[in-house]
């Protein structure tokens, strides 16, 4: 609750000018916040586990209950079990609530930012994609030079329905454009070819305009515009087979979609690193407990922003860069385990 009411004010603080200066109601800023929650708790989750983890095991040290166990025969290892079996049960829970609430009040509070925070919005979804290609019904390939997402106008559209085998159709325009009343695409400037066999049978050119269902919607385009942030872990899933059908590449849709998994492992790792920090200086063990977790968490959250960056500019496979801060505090919190006093 402590890094939760921190978190809210430091980000109001932080907002509160975009806020002034586009005159957003009382009402949507309560909403945003509200939306904005279940995330706060996701990032707070791994250091409250790493903190009470430090005061509960630094109180037990402090008392000298910790001399009393071991003197009875009882080992860190049987002290670690319970804490660790808490913090797996926490990512556990971590996952769901990404899963659940996260994802679902990120794009919440991203479509709060975008529809009245407008130029200043800090989630603005691309209003100019370039190079699109979409795959529908296994069979139609469609690839388009330009795409506005506001005015749902693109240009230099190629449409093709290979069939099961060779080539039915071609469609070429200069310029398109939905129409939202017939739900129908307007084709400028256009040709359509019909072929048999594979050898064209027939021609139709034409600089004027046309109505004609391409078999796709401005929805199937304005996917690829949207943050990974905004899905939850199966939908990410789906859509990385979706973009990779269609010939585009996924780097960052699939960092992210691992990074779900790894950082609500996170709670579980921070409370074995957590353990052996306080048993390793018995006499200091609470101050040295907490000085030692703040380098912790802050290092664990460097590594996961590094690895994360590296994932997204292909320095990385996507595996190992979401999980390269789990492998290097999991491999630390194992050795301070194995290391520290029995």
């Amino acid at each position: 609750m402590g890094f939760l009411a921190i978190f809210l004010v430091v980000d109001l603080i932080e907002n509160l000018d975009r806020f002034i200066d586009n005159d957003v109601p009382t009402k949507i800023i309560i909403n945003y916040y509200i939306y904005t929650i279940p995330w706060f708790i996701s990032i707070a989750l791994p250091m409250s586990m790493l903190i009470s983890t430090v005061f509960g095991v630094g109180m037990i040290v402090k008392r000298n209950e910790w001399t009393a166990m071991k003197s009875s025969g009882i080992s860190l290892y049987r002290l670690a079990t319970p804490l660790l079996i808490a913090g797996l049960t926490v990512s556990v829970l971590s996952f769901i609530l990404d899963n659940k609430l996260v994802s679902w009040g990120n794009k919440k509070r991203y479509t709060i930012d975008r529809d009245y925070v407008k130029k200043k919005s800090r989630h603005k979804v691309k209003s100019n994609l370039k190079n699109i290609f979409l795959q529908k019904d296994m069979t139609i390939h469609i690839g388009m030079e330009k795409y506005n997402v506001k005015t749902m106008t693109g240009n230099t559209l190629t449409w093709v329905d290979l069939g099961s085998d060779i080539i039915k159709q071609r469609i070429d325009a200069k310029k398109i454009k939905f129409d939202k009343k017939t739900e129908f695409w307007i084709l400028s400037n256009y040709s359509i070819r019909g072929f048999e066999n594979g050898i064209e049978s027939n021609v139709n050119f034409s600089e004027n305009d046309t109505l004609i269902d391409l078999g796709f919607n401005p929805e199937d385009i304005n996917k690829q515009a949207r943050s990974p942030d905004e899905l939850d872990y199966y939908e990410l899933t789906s859509r990385i087979i979706d973009l990779k059908d269609n010939g585009v590449k996924t780097l960052k849709w699939e960092v992210t979609r691992y990074l779900k998994v790894s950082f609500a492992l996170t709670n579980f790792i921070v409370v074995l690193c957590g353990i052996p920090l306080v048993v390793f200086r018995e006499k200091n063990s609470l101050s040295f407990g907490i000085g030692m977790s703040v380098f912790v968490i802050f290092g664990y959250y460097a590594f996961i922003k590094f690895g994360q960056s590296m994932g997204f500019k292909g320095q990385l496979e996507p595996l190992l860069s979401a999980w390269l801060g789990n492998i290097i505090f999991l491999i630390g919190g194992i050795i301070l385990l194995l290391k520290a006093r029995k």
